[in-house]
């Protein structure tokens, strides 16, 4: 038996981000309680940062690694390294802690019943629960290797340590702990349940190839000809699990109820970042895999695609709740980014890696700008308390503008940049009468942001209305780059739609 070769310095990124967590786990075992939420902060920020770098260092390079089950390739290190920056921006929104009274946005302790005597004599001594640092990190880690796993087991594992972590997270909300508590749950069962399907897929794969690796499962498609029943099954299954990810429909019903019962800097994490890696994988599967099957899975994208972005937009115009409404909006971006992926070529890719960019960016900007609307019930998401938000505070009215004009695709904004790259590409693949629809639904869900732009500049301040909460640096430096970047990539896209072109090829 030959000792596999590990290539280390190839998987330093990785190596970093799960060997900082296993230390954050080990900082909450030993480290006395006044020390951690420092040491926490402080460790998981040079861990992102550290990964980063190696990144950056990585770029170029095309192997795969691991024993052939880690892909070092463009789409995965550009996907790697925006995981990467926006994680560094979100454990900066964690860290806030001026906008609860002697705390963060999370529990002092998840296990104590909501309302119960220990809850209370653990927010009257101000206890903070660092678990979440360590907890962040494992997410990252493997948000940062579902879109490189080139086997099916690699692509499963990658799939839980992902998700666990955020089904926790999920569930540790300082207020509304019962609605918080509520979304970990249906997160936690749906998931499961998409998890065990997906699997349940990739025995069927398995079966038909007799291989895990995605390389070895494309030339197998033209070795068996004529059994492609079990194949097709395999890929539908395998297809739901990924789309349950991405929040696309018919496997959506998770998104609006954890979107609106997770803490709030969560909910921004989990929209953008996790978005990300499910694309990254599912581009992978279906493009190195499965490309050999794209006349049979193309029809089904377009019809994932259509009832995406049309559900996601017109269900969104009847929410009353900030969070939700943003929910059904991730919803309906997924059906565009959907839209490329039918085109299945290496200038869609490089238009799906810009969407997810742009998107993510403005996403955790867009979700910081919630967690300061505040009432006396903590944040206030009700739609109506935000009438004459402009009047209280012009500045903080006009960045969330500026992001909801970006989810609208208005241009000199990045999404107006990205919906144009999404469409092209669509366009170029054969894939017009999706662009159409995709069009529709963009008039469709401008409505809804610019109802809330009007909502906030042209009525009326209620007199007991909500007030805007001073965050901290961590916060206001977060949502500056965000406003800064979402400007900026609308005006100047040039530089990141060429690295993400030419982060476009996959390895095989």
């Amino acid at each position: 038996m030959n000792a596999p070769t590990i290539e280390y310095a190839e998987l330093a990124p990785l190596i970093t981000i799960f060997g900082a967590a296993v230390v954050g786990v080990l900082i909450e075992a030993f480290a006395p309680r006044r020390l951690r939420h420092p040491i926490q902060v402080g460790l998981s920020l040079v861990a992102l940062v550290a990964a980063l770098v190696q990144v950056i260092l990585l770029a170029g390079t095309g192997m795969v690694a691991a024993v052939g089950a880690v892909a070092i390739d463009g789409p995965a290190l550009f996907l790697q390294g925006t995981i990467l920056v926006l994680a560094i921006i979100s454990v900066g929104f964690f860290a806030e802690r001026r906008l609860e009274a002697g705390g963060d946005a999370f529990a002092p302790s998840a296990s104590s019943l909501p309302g119960s005597e220990e809850e209370r004599v653990l927010v009257r001594e101000r206890m903070l629960q660092t678990e979440v640092y360590p907890l962040v990190l494992f997410a990252v880690g493997g948000m940062m290797l579902f879109p490189a796993a080139n086997d099916l087991l690699m692509l499963f594992i990658a799939l839980e340590v992902m998700s666990l972590p955020l089904y926790l997270l999920c569930g540790m909300a300082r207020r509304r702990r019962l609605l918080s508590q509520e979304a970990a749950l249906k997160y936690f069962l749906l998931g499961a349940f998409s998890s065990a399907i997906f699997l349940f897929g990739m025995a069927f794969v398995y079966g038909y190839a007799g291989t895990l690796r995605f390389g070895e499962i494309s030339e197998a498609l033209t070795a068996n000809v004529g059994q492609d029943g079990i194949l097709l099954a395999g890929v539908g299954l395998m297809a739901v699990g990924l789309l349950f990810k991405v929040g696309a429909v018919p496997f959506h019903s998770w998104t609006p109820d954890v979107y609106q019962g997770a803490p709030t800097p969560i909910t921004g994490f989990m929209a953008a970042c996790t978005k990300l890696a499910a694309f990254g994988a599912l581009v992978r599967l279906f493009y190195v895999a499965f490309g050999g099957l794209r006349t049979d899975w193309q029809p089904m994208l377009w019809a994932v695609a259509i009832a995406t972005m049309l559900v996601g937009a017109v269900v969104a115009l009847t929410q009353t709740d900030i969070k939700r409404m943003l929910a059904y909006s991730s919803i309906a971006h997924a059906g565009f980014v959907l839209t490329a992926m039918v085109a299945a070529d290496s200038s869609a890719t490089g238009a799906i890696l810009f969407y997810l960019a742009t998107y993510g960016i403005a996403t955790l900007g867009a979700f910081a700008v919630v967690t300061l609307v505040r009432d006396s019930g903590g944040e206030a998401t009700h739609l109506a308390k935000w009438a004459g938000l402009g009047r209280r505070s012009p500045v903080l009215a006009a960045t969330f503008a500026l992001f909801l004009l970006a989810f609208a695709g208005i241009p000199l904004t990045s999404g107006f940049v990205g919906k144009l790259s999404v469409f092209t590409a669509a366009i170029d693949g054969g894939a017009a009468p999706l662009v159409v629809v995709g069009v529709i639904a963009s008039a469709v869900a401008a409505f809804f942001y610019v109802r809330v732009i009007v909502l906030m500049f042209f009525s009326d301040p209620a007199p007991e209305g909500p007030t805007v909460a001073v965050p901290s640096l961590w916060t206001a430096v977060g949502i500056t780059l965000g406003a800064a970047a979402t400007l900026l990539l609308g005006i100047v896209p040039g530089p990141l739609l060429d690295l993400a072109q030419q982060a476009s090829i996959f390895v095989r």
